[in-house]
């Protein structure tokens, strides 16, 4: 008796997790972007804004702004069977981050959230990815009133080496997202790959 394939029989895929961080200055959209992909109800930890933060807390460009996250976000993404991503959205003001180098510890990469109306914002996490040589991508996020620029414009004015991913996102909208999410993933693993590589001399 012939017996054809089944799934019955099959170990569930074991998926490989890794560790991605958010990151970007006060107000560019960190935490909508970790909520509008994670398929879990995101971790946030956000906190009004208080009379007392607005001596320190820069809300030029962003006065709509309430509330600030003072710890991290967290979110989950399956981008395949066996790949899932944890998110982990970092504070945007200075006063926080002492809690970087803790988020940081294995992450895999970085997104570097930016708005082209407030580009210095992001200076600060790009200086911080670049020192610990953790790969990341720059992605622009469309707000109404912002101008529009070549990735090429932007690399200049963030004086990115050329291999830093650039890509226009909108942080509300999943699918695109989650398309910045890959492209981290790529850049990383292709990282990882070229310095594994042996020097031939």
């Amino acid at each position: 008796m012939a017996f054809g394939r089944s799934s019955r029989g099959k170990r569930p895929v074991e998926p490989v997790t890794l560790k991605i961080l958010v990151a970007g200055g006060f107000g560019v959209g960190k935490t909508t972007a970790v909520g509008a992909v994670s398929e879990i109800r995101p971790l946030r930890t956000e906190e009004d804004l208080s009379e007392a933060g607005r001596p320190v807390d820069d809300v030029e460009g962003v006065e709509s702004k309430t509330t600030t996250t003072v710890a991290m976000d967290f979110g989950r993404i399956t981008l395949r069977e066996d790949l899932v991503l944890y998110l982990f959205g970092t504070p945007g003001q200075d006063r926080f981050w002492f809690l970087w180098d803790e988020l940081a510890q294995g992450a895999l990469g970085a997104v570097v959230l930016a708005d082209t109306r407030r580009l210095e914002d992001c200076f600060a996490a790009i200086d911080y990815f670049e020192r610990r040589r953790i790969p990341f991508a720059v992605a622009v996020n469309r707000f109404e009133g912002a101008g529009l620029f070549p990735a090429e414009t932007v690399r200049a004015a963030l004086d990115l080496d050329p291999g830093v991913p650039v890509l226009a996102c909108d942080a509300r909208d999943r699918p695109s997202v989650r398309d910045v999410l890959v492209a981290v993933v790529e850049h990383a693993l292709a990282r990882a790959a070229g310095e594994r590589e042996p020097v031939v001399t």
